[in-house]
């Protein structure tokens, strides 16, 4: 018994000490993204000008008080937010590539900005390049606020999780064939602004929108902390999760809401991000070699937010003018990981 006791023991130092050396390495990975770029600021230099407020040069507090230092906190707000969601899609419906957005909700999110740009050509209302930013996230915040009442209705009369998940994906074809219907009737400027918008970006956010999906970000997070202890009674099914007291229409609920605030208001600000939500349970349930949501929770958050950051640091071409979308960059880094879990041997006994 004694030695249970030691190897639990030793087991939550070693996924502590990983936590803190995952968090110092985010750290690292934001220093670099704000340091790279068209423009390279020498780290020493950032650091200076954060502590005391005196920059070498007035460009170099433009650059980064004003551009990369929000597009680095943004890049971590949006991994926090895709990974956490991703790894409560997975565990609930204890399908391996489940993700964000299975649900259709943030199909539902960019339904509405379809409807704001490619509409608003379709019909001839002109809007083109005089949309606001601030339209943007309003549209496709209604979009997936949207979708996520219609789920939640059909969730209120479908009692099986796997069958939430079918209609959830059909929610989420459906949404992509009217978007289709729309591209096809849009004018050539509108599609162009529309498929700009769908390859995702970091940047052109002001403070007050960082702090809004902050805030609603923190929001998605409550439900998952308040069912860590459910979700891990999930892992062995919800028969024995019922056994253990656990009610599993409370917790769909909760992970509906969650994955809602979550995944919909990071499409919403920042355009569909791909992979992040799939890949990032995954790498975390590698390195710290644990199930328990106690420690996977902290752990694929410091994963997403230092694995977009790292994309982001790609996707800048440090030494160029030119950007990659964000998209792209974490659909060339997720593919191959999702690929190596599914060839892995092991892969279906973590569900």
């Amino acid at each position: 018994m004694s030695c249970i006791f030691m190897n639990n023991s030793m087991k939550n130092n070693r996924s502590v000490t990983f936590i803190f050396g995952a968090f110092a390495f985010l750290v690292c990975c934001f220093l670099m993204n704000v340091s790279l770029g068209s423009v390279t600021i020498p780290v020493s230099k950032i650091i200076h000008g954060f502590f005391t407020g005196e920059w070498e040069k007035a460009s170099y507090e433009q650059i980064i008080l004003h551009y990369r230092l929000p597009k680095a906190i943004l890049a971590i707000l949006a991994g926090i937010g895709l990974s956490i969601s991703g790894l409560q899609m997975q565990t609930f419906f204890r399908n391996p590539l489940a993700g964000p957005y299975v649900l259709g909700i943030s199909s539902g999110a960019g339904l509405g900005v379809a409807i704001l740009i490619l509409a608003s050509s379709a019909f001839g209302l002109g809007l083109g390049t005089a949309i606001s930013p601030w339209a943007t996230v309003v549209a496709g915040t209604l979009g997936a606020a949207l979708v996520l009442v219609i789920v939640s209705l059909v969730a209120w009369r479908i009692k099986d999780s796997m069958t939430l998940l079918i209609v959830g994906l059909m929610f989420g074809s459906a949404v992509s064939a009217i978007i289709s219907v729309l591209s096809y009737f849009s004018g050539a400027e509108a599609l162009k602004l529309f498929t700009v918008w769908s390859m995702g970006s970091l940047g052109g956010l002001v403070w007050n929108q960082i702090l809004v999906l902050g805030l609603v970000i923190l929001l998605g997070v409550i439900p998952m902390i308040i069912s860590i202890k459910s979700f891990n009674a999930m892992l062995l099914g919800e028969s024995y999760a019922k056994s253990m007291g656990i009610n599993p229409t409370q917790l769909r609920w909760l992970m509906i809401l969650s994955t809602g605030l979550l995944a919909g208001s990071v499409t919403a600000f920042c355009g569909p991000i791909a992979f992040i939500g799939i890949a990032v349970p995954h790498v975390a349930r590698m390195i710290w070699k644990t199930a328990d949501h106690r420690i996977l929770f902290p752990a694929s958050a410091l994963m997403g937010g230092i694995l977009l950051l790292i994309c982001d640091a790609i996707g800048q071409l440090p030494g160029s003018a030119q950007t990659l979308p964000i998209n792209a960059v974490t659909s060339l880094i997720g593919a191959p990981i999702v690929i190596s879990l599914v060839l892995r041997k092991n892969f279906s006994k973590e569900f």
